[in-house]
């Protein structure tokens, strides 16, 4: 049993994806312009929109494998690069550094604001968003960023607070490989260098989301193991699922590039099978269409698949 196993697929046939990078949206108070990418389908009307954002030091060139397959079956995909991107060298000193978790909710947020500006860039795009169908996806640290706009809530360092950043026109979430619980599950070196990973609180986290997490994603950030990627699923409160793959590690078999070189456990088999029930997911859970979603539930429903698990509460 393969990914393409799990009956015919109610999604559009792939279409050609335009891509056009960078779209700047201006940004003064973060002291660098922010540059996005976005891919469409050429063809198609009424397309829901998905913000997705990077793991650490990544970039809007990043995650071809998911952006290209959302974009080529009817998604619009913007990729923002953050602040801690590799491509912006920022310095180990800069102040920025410790708010880097919060400008990334921040550049999501400036990207919904600024679809005209988005919708504008790409040619023939024009008129095609369907601005009630938006949902959020990260991996790693993006997961991270998206699990904010879906309640989640980090204690700032600076201030002591952890504030609701949610974000009503996000109505759905897709979280691959990001953190889970803080406190004493974390390593010493964690707790002191990472602050938004301290103290997360899922128990607000109410907007509908997959979780997609490897069962040998053994994170140098947690003394648990891999079972700690779960915690977004495990933790917050209904309206959830949670895609468990196995064998896979942080990666998830290679979803953040073509031939990436960061990627541990090259696996084909388990990137065609996160593209596959994302995508259902998301067309799912943005109203577009559940057949895929149902399939895939039936297919991946207990152990009997040899590449994963999905489960929903």
């Amino acid at each position: 049993m393969t990914a393409s196993d799990m009956a015919p697929s109610g999604a559009p046939a792939a279409a050609p994806v335009v891509s056009v990078k960078p779209v700047v949206l201006h940004a003064p108070e973060r002291g660098e312009d922010l540059r996005v990418r976005v891919s469409a389908p050429v063809t198609g009307h009424d397309l829901p929109v998905v913000l997705l954002a990077h793991g650490f030091g990544s970039s809007l060139d990043g995650y071809g494998p998911l952006a290209d397959h959302w974009a080529a079956h009817g998604f619009v995909v913007i990729q923002p690069t953050h602040l801690d991107s590799k491509t912006l060298a920022l310095p180990a000193d800069d102040p920025r550094r410790p708010r880097t978790w919060r400008f990334r909710v921040e550049d999501m947020k400036r990207v919904l604001d600024g679809l005209d500006v988005v919708e504008a860039a790409v040619p023939g795009l024009g008129g095609r968003l369907d601005r009630d169908r938006v949902a959020a996806a990260g991996h790693s640290f993006g997961g991270q960023t998206a699990g904010i706009l879906l309640g989640l809530r980090v204690r700032d360092a600076g201030t002591g607070k952890a504030e609701d950043l949610s974000d009503p026109r996000i109505k759905a979430g897709v979280l691959l490989a990001t953190a889970g619980n803080g406190g004493s599950d974390l390593t010493p070196f964690a707790a002191e260098n990472l602050p938004w990973l301290r103290d997360p609180d899922f128990t607000h986290m109410t907007t509908p989301a997959l979780v997609v997490a490897g069962d040998r994603d053994d994170l140098p950030f947690t003394v648990r193991g891999a079972d700690w990627t779960a915690d977004p699923y495990v933790l917050s409160p209904g309206g959830k699922s949670l895609l468990t793959l196995f064998g896979a590690e942080h990666f998830l078999g290679g979803i953040s590039g073509y031939e990436a070189a960061e990627t541990t456990d090259e696996n084909p088999a388990h990137v065609a099978l996160v593209q596959r029930v994302t995508l259902a997911y998301l067309r799912h859970a943005l109203g577009v269409d559940s057949s895929d979603w149902t399939a895939a539930q039936r297919a991946l429903a207990g152990d009997t698949h040899p590449l994963g698990r999905l489960e929903s509460k």
